[in-house]
């Protein structure tokens, strides 16, 4: 793992023997093809400075990690908090983040519209989300966790027209804006994955967050709003 820092990689092989454990939230894979797949593509965020700065991050829809653990292990001096809403997939990151003796790492088990009403409104520098939901309803469960300026990092995989044009239409309404769209860097399997940037522009619009699951079911920008 060359791109890893030598003092994440135990970290990280440790997270590799639970993702293809018996145990696993995903789908069960070789440690080869863990590797070149689930750790390859969340290593390809310390390619993106909003997230190599930022003191605390949101990894949003955390499921079995990927990408917090990962950038957790190799951003020691940044606080990650995972949340995750399914009671078992927050009992396996406990576990990991134990296993890979991290201690920038905590589970946040709980609906990420709930946190935002909290602790975590308007507590973070960046969010990720990997293959968690539509841009537009990331960035809405997203922007009232950002403090202004911050940034959402999106992992996607082939460019959709159409959400990016939902996310446009939907954008002034959230406070967020589209940065960029990178093509992740070369890795076995990396053909037509995105990392989707954008950036909170203002304070969070009053009436965020919606109730829990109004993202999803209702997003802002869809031809019915």
């Amino acid at each position: 793992m060359s791109d890893v820092p030598p003092e994440a990689e135990q970290a990280i092989e440790a997270l590799l023997g639970m993702l293809t454990g018996p145990r696993a939230p995903i789908s069960k894979s070789s440690v080869r093809a863990a590797r070149q797949v689930h750790i390859a593509d969340s290593l390809s965020g310390l390619e993106v400075e909003p997230i190599r700065s930022a003191e605390r991050i949101a990894d949003l829809g955390s499921g079995a990690g990927l990408p917090g653990l990962v950038l957790a292990a190799a951003l020691p001096g940044t606080r990650f908090d995972l949340i995750e809403s399914v009671a078992r997939k927050c009992e396996f990151l406990r576990e990991a983040v134990k296993r890979m003796g991290l201690e920038n790492a905590a589970v946040v088990c709980e609906r990420s519209e709930g946190w935002a009403r909290g602790d975590g409104r308007e507590a973070y520098g960046a969010v990720t989300a990997r293959a968690v939901a539509p841009l537009a309803a990331l960035a809405e469960l997203a922007s009232p966790l950002l403090v202004q300026g911050g940034v959402l990092a999106a992992w996607k995989g082939a460019r959709s027209a159409e959400e990016e044009q939902q996310l446009a239409r939907a954008a002034d309404r959230l406070a967020v804006e589209p940065l960029e769209i990178r093509s992740v860097r070369p890795y076995p399997g990396s053909r037509d994955r995105h990392i989707h940037l954008l950036r909170k522009n203002g304070p969070t619009p009053n009436g965020l967050p919606r109730r829990p699951g109004m993202a999803a079911k209702r997003p802002f920008g869809s031809e019915s709003n």
